[in-house]
């Protein structure tokens, strides 16, 4: 057999390797994971990290080697989060109602239903539903040396009740 021959040979019994062991489930406990929905308790909000009614649920924590976790979390009107930053960003899928986001120096922002909002690692902000109506959002971040938020400060009534920007 010539070295090209012999070449080709080991590419070809690679190849069909590779396609034996793709078309071989993969072990199921290994590669997918269920969690049902009201599997996870709900929690109040920490008056530590958040001022008025908040619910949050658990939806998926950080699971290795991933980093990322997710959280449904409902603001009642008037409810919000304390000033944060998140060491590797955060994004907030809007699913219902009326809130607020504001970076720390920047305009508040109406946010709702159906929006996306990214907020940039070590961004200090807040967010929460309007005064008058409720807001829904599943929060998404990413966990550095497993800390994936800084909380800080709370937001004052005098400052969640200032104008927001229309965005």
């Amino acid at each position: 057999m010539t070295m090209q021959a012999a070449t080709i040979a080991s590419i070809l019994l690679l190849s069909a390797s590779a396609i034996v062991q793709a078309q071989t489930p993969p072990n199921e406990a290994q590669s997918l994971k269920i969690t049902r929905g009201g599997s996870q308790p709900s929690a109040k909000g920490s008056a530590q990290y958040f001022t008025g009614a908040v619910r949050v649920d658990p939806l998926f924590p950080a699971t290795s080697p991933s980093r990322v976790s997710g959280g449904h979390v409902t603001f009642e009107p008037g409810a919000r989060s304390a000033w944060h930053t998140h060491p590797v960003g955060q994004t907030l899928l809007i699913t219902s109602g009326l809130g607020l986001v504001q970076p720390w120096g920047g305009p508040k922002q109406e946010i709702r239903a159906g929006d996306v909002v990214w907020i940039s690692p070590g961004i200090k902000h807040w967010h929460g539903a309007s005064a008058t109506t409720a807001m829904t959002h599943i929060a998404i971040q990413e966990a550095v040396d497993g800390k994936n938020v800084d909380w800080l400060e709370q937001v004052t009534d005098e400052h969640y009740h200032a104008a927001p920007s229309r965005g």
